[in-house]
């Protein structure tokens, strides 16, 4: 599903600060069994959002932290239990090296200003990606960000950060080769089961929804795995546009989806 429609959000608070609730917003009231419990997004049109504006694309990141942080609150209020976002994929390292270097320190300078906000929304944040490469300090972050959040059980907040699906189903099937080859388990008894345990977060939830901004239609290497059965949903606002409002639309489309997992019923009766 595509959806053209403009964002609404309000303005953040005086301070910058984006509230966990909004005067007048209130979620659709949807069954609590129709409201996707792990939603995955995209967060695609950054640079394209700010170079439309004869902005350098590092401003369409800075603005798109508010609608992260926005979309986020957005969870909480209608209640998504577990919300992942890809905040810089494996292939990410091809860009430049200057909006590289930004990404990179962008990323540690949210995760230092936003945890206590997250910390009282009741997030717990999780990282989920490849060490090798990623900035130390921006890994010193993150694992900062999950200490001190450890606590939360209102939601689960996936950072895929470093992170690419491929890599992450290579990396899981290089891990099990190591354990068959040392005799810790049969190659007989490898299942889908068995990998799960080998990826990234072994206790992510499977994707219910998975939505991709910026008006491209494809997952772009994103949770391969966890995401093979996910309602898709493409919107063609770029990420700076999006917002909790969006967000819940999205929760109705998802909700008005007849999910069968491969199931059929004969619509033909005799």
């Amino acid at each position: 599903m595509t959806d053209q429609s403009s964002a609404a959000s309000d303005d953040p608070g005086s301070d910058g600060a984006v509230p966990l609730h909004r005067p007048g917003l209130t979620p659709p009231e949807l069954p609590a069994r129709s409201i996707p419990a792990h939603v995955a997004c995209v967060m695609d049109g950054n640079g394209r959002w700010a170079n439309a504006r004869g902005l350098p694309r590092t401003e369409g990141h800075r603005v798109g932290e508010s609608t992260m942080m926005d979309v986020i609150a957005g969870a909480v209020e209608i209640g998504v239990g577990e919300l992942s976002v890809y905040a810089f994929s494996t292939e990410n390292w091809k860009r430049s090296p200057s909006e590289v270097r930004f990404l990179m320190g962008f990323t540690r300078t949210v995760l230092r200003a936003q945890t206590d906000d997250l910390l009282a929304w009741g997030v717990r944040v999780n990282w989920v990606g490849r060490e090798p490469r990623l900035w130390k300090s921006v890994l010193s972050e993150v694992r900062r960000s999950e200490r001190m959040t450890a606590g939360n059980e209102t939601l689960v907040l996936n950072m895929c950060l470093n992170y690419g699906g491929r890599a992450e189903i290579a990396d899981a099937a290089r891990a099990i080769a190591r354990d068959v080859d040392a005799g810790r388990i049969k190659a007989s008894a490898v299942t889908e089961r068995t990998v799960r345990r080998y990826l990234y977060s072994p206790a992510m939830r499977d994707v219910d929804l998975l939505i991709r901004t910026g008006g491209e239609q494809r997952t772009s290497n994103f949770l391969l795995w966890e995401a093979a059965y996910a309602e898709l949903y493409f919107s063609d606002l770029p990420w700076p546009e999006f917002d909790r409002v969006q967000l819940w639309r999205a929760c109705k489309a998802y909700a008005d989806r007849d999910r069968r997992f491969g199931g059929a019923v004969d619509g033909v009766r005799s």
